[in-house]
């Protein structure tokens, strides 16, 4: 009796053969890091080798997908071993900055799950270690490399949408199934990193850097009855510094209504069109020849690559898009159009350089920043900068 590997109608799922110099990552966390390993097989620049949790029952999930690699409680033991050569971090918030440090020094590279920290002492603890170290690091902004903004990007950047003038971006999820997997939600970190820093990061992504900024915050029901300690709802309007405009807005105790709003959602207004792409649909929306619009639905051809043809949340794709791209930008095989990386450099998350073609431009810097005074909290985030 075999598994059926193939759903007739979806694209087949690659496992192509992995290169002579494929990246070793030995992933920190099997929670969501579990879905990385077992994602790697649809890339040939990286492959997994090794795992490390506190908790067993993960590392047996994770040993019965995948039982030839290595598995540890210490990550001590993960950084010692010479055939890791990135560590992939889905650990707490709080801890990213401790256990980013501590794979520097080891001389390893890091890919690092959003947000990448929640203090400006964090921000400022990693970066002064890849400067000291000479290590490199991606953070994981999963959105951009998901279809459907995949495409919307390569259509921006061919001049599709004319001068962008208003970019507008939403996350809306309701959050209960979260707090009770991980409590350390409500009261370690802030739905300003966890969840909003999808939208924050695609107006950073086209507006580029941002001059000014309103931002308001309160609680919702749910985020009352599980006690969190900030804001799960927010609204926040930019200025960029060249006057263009945006919009992101967050809302985690929400009751969903799906088919009006999908859970992520971008829309771009140019001079010459509009687009929108959406998560967790599958869909690319654009204005066509004479004002038509047309609507691009990859869900059915690519669930089985992106969700696994499991439940409409999971990250396969989009882990094994960013793995890829930054396996390969390692290696020096980045597009073009970006300088090679160098030393010390923190690379900015790319999109379309997973498949090979241009790498974005005007990537973001990943925010940083705890919350002192809520109005103030985004217009005084700091961006972690590339350093030549």
């Amino acid at each position: 009796m075999t598994f059926l590997e193939h759903i007739p109608g979806t694209n087949p799922l690659p496992h192509p053969a992995k290169h002579p110099r494929a990246k070793g990552i030995g992933i920190l966390g099997l929670h969501e890091g579990r879905t990385l390993l077992l994602a790697l097989d649809r890339i040939a620049h990286a492959r997994a080798v090794a795992g490390c949790d506190l908790e067993e029952s993960k590392i047996a999930s994770a040993r019965a997908a995948a039982p030839e690699l290595f598995y540890t409680r210490d990550y001590a033991e993960l950084l010692a071993r010479a055939d890791v050569d990135i560590v992939a971090i889905y650990t707490p918030d709080a801890q990213h900055g401790e256990h980013i440090e501590r794979a520097f020094e080891a001389g390893k590279d890091v890919i690092c799950t959003k947000p990448l920290v929640n203090s400006v002492a964090d921000g400022k603890r990693i970066l002064a270690a890849a400067r000291r170290t000479g290590r490199k690091l991606l953070v994981g902004q999963s959105t951009r490399f998901f279809e459907p903004f995949l495409r919307q990007r390569a259509a921006f950047e061919r001049g599709e949408l004319g001068k962008l003038e208003l970019a507008d971006a939403h996350y809306i999820h309701r959050m209960d199934w979260y707090y009770a997997k991980s409590p350390w939600v409500a009261r370690d970190t802030d739905w300003i990193f966890l969840g909003l820093s999808h939208p924050l990061d695609l107006l950073r992504w086209y507006l580029g850097p941002i001059r000014e900024v309103q931002a308001l915050g309160s609680r919702s029901k749910l985020g009352l009855e599980h006690g969190v300690a900030g804001m799960d709802m927010y609204v926040v309007n930019v200025v960029s510094e060249d006057g263009r405009l945006g919009r992101a807005l967050g809302h985690y105790g929400v009751h969903e209504l799906p088919s009006a709003r999908n859970c992520i959602e971008l829309m771009l207004y140019g001079d010459a069109g509009t687009s929108l792409a959406q998560y967790h649909d599958m869909r690319y929306v654009h204005t066509g020849a004479g004002g038509t619009e047309i609507t691009e639905d990859h869900l059915y051809a690519g669930r089985h690559y992106y969700f696994g043809s499991e439940v409409h949340g999971m990250h396969y794709g989009e882990f094994a898009n960013y793995a890829e791209h930054f396996a390969r930008a390692d290696r020096g095989r980045a597009a073009r159009a970006r300088p090679r990386a160098r030393p010390g450099d923190i690379l900015p998350h790319g999109s379309r350089a997973a498949f090979g073609a241009r790498a974005p431009v005007g990537a973001p810097r990943a925010p940083l920043g705890r919350d002192r005074a809520r109005g103030r909290l985004l217009a005084r985030a700091r961006w972690i900068r590339r350093r030549a």
